[in-house]
């Protein structure tokens, strides 16, 4: 039972920082979906974008992020 509510807890997570990137794209930073998913997302990406390089063309914290809670995800399935 705990598996299974690691295993949709990292999903959701997984969905809702796909969705935040896709929206960020064509909504505007004032639109309520696009608020509530950034309070979500963001407070996470941020430090993960004061490791990365500055000046790159693309963001690449929501990949890291992604493959570290896929890492997480993973070590925690272990213990369980």
């Amino acid at each position: 039972m705990l598996r299974i509510i690691i295993n949709v807890a990292f999903r959701a997570f997984n969905l809702i920082i796909i969705a935040d990137v896709i929206v960020s794209n064509f909504l505007s930073p004032y639109q309520p979906v696009r608020l509530f998913l950034d309070r979500i997302v963001q407070p996470v990406l941020e430090p993960i974008r004061s490791i990365l390089p500055k000046g790159m063309m693309f963001d690449f914290s929501p990949i890291v992020l992604i493959l570290a809670l896929e890492i997480i995800q993973a070590i925690l399935l272990r213990i369980v």
